[in-house]
């Protein structure tokens, strides 16, 4: 494999298991991240390690400016992207729906939703033909919540990525005959510090008997159906989502 990959998010979790996994297929990574530099950093030590170029760039998806100046940079570093990983989103504190706020609300939405949509815009400027591109990959990290509902948790949360959702099911219509595939992965119970986030760091502890597979998952299991929708082996492959999550729509 050759090209470059944007990983948003890519401090911690998914997003650096993505990173790694993608770097080790032989993408060039632009790890991404918000708050934590020395995190960002040690994901690039890693990729360089295993033979890829990479670069760390602070940007909060949230922020229309941001995101441009993001994309901007990876166009420095690298030229054309090959791919996008759309994984950069916040989970707040468990919470229900009555006791929400507006500021609340819109905060998550305005990164996990707003902030998938800017992401996506730079990249098919950058990929499409119609722009001149050559074509390329996105793939949006959702979660299982989309399904579930989140209830008594983060209903917002959930809201967010059904939002996520559709704007694959969308996007990759909107830009297949560009040359574009587009695709979601749903992670279901998987440890990664999020759960930490929300206020329940053993979260998945606590819900994974109901799983058929009776566990939770690892960060380089959802990277690894990640890695299979960028890469050519999923060159027919648009518009539909993968689930790393132990069975948890089985009947």
């Amino acid at each position: 494999m050759s090209g470059a990959v944007l990983v948003t998010g890519s401090s911690r979790g998914i997003g650096a298991a993505s990173a790694l996994r993608l770097a080790r297929d032989g993408y060039d990574i632009c790890v991404n991240y918000v708050h934590d530099q020395e995190a960002a950093a040690a994901v690039v030590g890693q990729i360089q390690q295993l033979g890829q170029r990479a670069c760390a760039v602070r940007a909060d998806v949230s922020d229309e400016s941001q995101v441009e100046a993001l994309f901007k940079q990876a166009d420095r570093e690298f030229g054309a992207l090959h791919g996008l990983v759309n994984n950069a989103g916040i989970l707040l504190p468990q919470m229900r729906v009555e006791e929400m706020s507006a500021e609340r609300i819109n905060r998550l939405l305005t990164t996990n939703v707003t902030g998938s949509f800017l992401c996506a815009r730079e990249a098919v400027k950058r990929m499409s033909r119609r722009h001149g591109g050559s074509g390329g990959v996105i793939v949006n990290i959702s979660s299982a919540a989309a399904r579930l509902g989140a209830g008594g948790e983060y209903v917002d949360y959930a809201a967010s990525k059904g939002a996520v959702d559709t704007l694959t099911v969308g996007l990759a219509s909107e830009v297949a005959a560009e040359g574009i595939r587009v695709n979601g992965v749903h992670p279901g119970f998987i440890y990664t510090e999020m759960h930490a986030d929300g206020g329940e760091p053993s979260r998945v502890d606590r819900l994974k008997s109901t799983l058929p597979m009776q566990r939770g998952g690892y960060a380089e299991e959802v990277a690894a159906a990640v890695a299979w929708l960028v890469s050519d082996e999923s060159s027919y492959t648009t518009g539909t989502t993968m689930y790393p999550n132990g069975g948890m729509y089985v009947a």
